[in-house]
């Protein structure tokens, strides 16, 4: 067996970056650019009001003057007024400042009587309320990096600037196979002997998260010959195929032959880690394959440890050390020679370890908010002691 450390290693050495290609900017989100993108714009690309009020002359505000209103600039129309001494022009939000205007005074400091306006703002200062053009970004500039992540904010911020379409990373295609004689799907009556399949729900929801659409989801009895024929199909059509169950020694473990069957180079099979030993992972022409126990909390927690960090350096994500230290609220005893890897509630300032940690259990990865790494060789941790947490889902719960 190798180490946890050797193992993570091997998974990024053969994990490479998905080609790229153009996609509409409404079905980017989450995905990570291919190319630096400089603004072809001025934005906003004219000097604008952001007030509904009154564009004035400061000049003539000094004055103390009544200033004559001369019209109207909505917004989407040119502003085709100039102010002149002792003149003003209604304005509203968004709309083109006229030549002449450097300063907008928000309505609820303004009355008009008899076409005239009359200002109570003695806070005012030359160039009120008003969006310079260029003061978010000038024509030339770049926008935003190769390699930035497209969120929500940014999705807006490229629209604004006319882009509808932009060159991204391929997300990987990611098909997820169980197996298992004992597997029913849920909403069926149980019968005897049998277990409701849940892992394709929780492995599918990691997905979800990040973006990303399982291409199928597949329930295959074990049997050597029908998963053999399973991950051969899915090699044609997928770049990441996931399979839980069936990968340790048993009697009924065919899945690590049946993926030998299908020409996979083997990379590791069996990781000194717990939940999660049987672990397997191998390559064929870029594609990759992971075999997961099929104990639920065994095969999630392998699923955040080693394929949610490839899928997204496979989309292009630079992914940096955000493991925390924390320290622990209770002390944990273990056994040398093996990682344990801990579902727990991490707050800002320590990690507490959940009850029913073992690989069978769901219960507590469905409170929990991070894993905990317990080092190989160390045997007693003690309250107080700095851990490593890997958060789950990028924060706190």
């Amino acid at each position: 067996m190798i180490s946890v450390k050797e193992a993570k290693e091997l998974v990024w050495a053969h994990t490479k970056v998905q080609d790229a290609a153009w996609m509409n900017l409404y079905d980017a989100t989450g995905l990570v650019l291919a190319e630096d993108i400089f603004s072809t714009i001025d934005m906003p690309s004219f000097h604008q009001s952001a007030m509904d009020g009154y564009g004035v002359r400061f000049e003539d505000l000094m004055a103390n003057k009544h200033i004559q209103i001369i019209g109207e600039i909505p917004a989407g129309k040119s502003a085709t007024y100039e102010l002149k001494a002792n003149t003003a022009v209604r304005i509203f939000t968004g709309a083109q400042i006229p030549f002449g205007c450097d300063t907008v005074i928000m309505q609820e400091k303004a009355l008009v009587e008899n076409g005239y306006l009359l200002v109570n703002d003695p806070l005012a200062v030359k160039g009120l309320n008003i969006r310079l053009q260029g003061s978010q970004i000038k024509k030339g500039i770049l926008a935003m990096k190769a390699g930035s992540i497209i969120s929500p904010g940014a999705a807006g911020y490229l629209a604004a600037l006319g882009l509808n379409s932009v060159k991204v990373f391929c997300k990987p295609k990611v098909c997820i196979i169980n197996t298992g004689k004992e597997l029913i799907k849920a909403g069926s009556e149980l019968t005897d002997g049998m277990v409701y399949e849940s892992n394709s729900y929780s492995l599918n929801g990691v997905l979800v998260e990040m973006h990303l659409t399982a291409e199928d989801i597949l329930m295959v009895d074990d049997d050597e010959a029908l998963i053999t024929e399973a991950i051969t199909q899915k090699l044609n059509t997928c770049d990441v195929i996931i399979l839980s169950g069936g990968v340790s020694v048993g009697d009924y473990d065919f899945v690590a032959k049946a993926i030998g069957n299908c020409g996979v180079q083997e990379v590791f099979h069996r990781v000194k880690q717990k939940p999660g030993k049987p672990i397997y992972f191998g390559v064929l022409n870029n594609k990759l394959v992971f075999g997961l126990p099929g104990n639920p909390g065994a095969a999630l927690t392998c699923f955040y440890e080693y394929i949610a960090p490839s899928l997204k350096r496979m989309m292009g994500i630079e992914l940096q050390n955000t493991a925390l230290k924390l320290p622990l609220t209770l002390g944990y005893q273990k056994k040398p020679g093996l990682t344990f890897l801990l579902k727990g509630i991490a707050s800002i300032n320590s990690v507490i370890p959940l009850p029913a940690q073992e690989s069978y259990l769901m219960s507590s990865f469905s409170k929990a908010n991070c894993i905990i790494v317990l080092e190989e060789e160390t045997t007693d941790y003690n309250a107080g002691d700095l851990v490593e947490v890997h958060l789950l889902n990028g924060g706190y719960g």
